[in-house]
């Protein structure tokens, strides 16, 4: 399971350890828990949720979810009963869930504590059977151009079919799109010089058990 560096502090992931879960500790761009390829789950307690409602982060969250993502859950952790104590008006919380459920499509889970939370990620990442990682997408065969063009640029850490749209648009093609320099990447909408910059990344550094080709060895040749 590949858990966001900063639920480290909630303990969550060192219950998952005691049972026997594999955790990767990394920064996550989007969400907190990846469980499976396309399944990832943002957890909020009562408090952060309703917070998240007031500063306008909830929504553009949930939009994000569901860019990068065909399988997010947020789970509310906590006792419920202190809504009242946290806001005045208590159908603020719940017209707030109603949108991400009915708008969003996104499944909203509540939990009690960090131990019930932990056993729900276990439950969900053990349906996922024998899929392994890496937590990437996977590139769906497809006999459309368009489809497979879509499906390799989705490849790539935080793009999804609609980011992946955006860089076909502005690029023209895959191959363009890959070749994008860092500043080109970062004007896309959505894109973000963060995003941009993991991206370029991973599509500059030299594979492992490869010789760079320096000046030399051109000479040689």
């Amino acid at each position: 399971m590949i858990i966001d560096e900063r639920e480290r502090k909630s303990g969550i992931p060192d219950l998952l350890r005691e049972v026997g879960v594999k955790v990767e500790m990394t920064n996550l761009p989007i969400g907190d828990y990846i469980v499976a390829p396309e399944t990832v789950v943002e957890r909020k307690s009562v408090y952060d949720f309703i917070s998240s409602v007031f500063d306008g982060r909830l929504f553009d969250q949930c939009s994000r979810l569901k860019e990068h993502f065909e399988h997010p859950t947020i789970i509310i952790e906590g006792n419920l009963d202190k809504i009242d104590q946290i806001t005045e008006n208590p159908l603020v919380f719940y017209g707030s869930v109603s949108s991400v459920v009915l708008d969003f499509k996104i499944p909203v889970v509540p939990t009690p504590n960090a131990s019930h939370t932990a056993k729900l990620l276990i439950s969900m990442c053990a349906r996922q059977g024998s899929i392994k990682g890496p937590f990437l997408k996977k590139i769906r065969k497809s006999g459309d151009l368009g489809r497979q063009q879509l499906s390799i640029l989705s490849s790539l850490p935080g793009v999804g079919e609609k980011l992946a749209a955006r860089m076909l648009e502005r690029f023209g093609s895959p191959c363009n799109s890959l070749n994008a320099s860092l500043a080109e990447l970062s004007r896309i909408k959505g894109m973000g010089e963060a995003r941009a910059q993991k991206i370029r990344k991973i599509l500059d550094a030299q594979a492992k058990g490869t010789k760079k080709i320096n000046q030399r060895t051109l000479h040689d040749v």
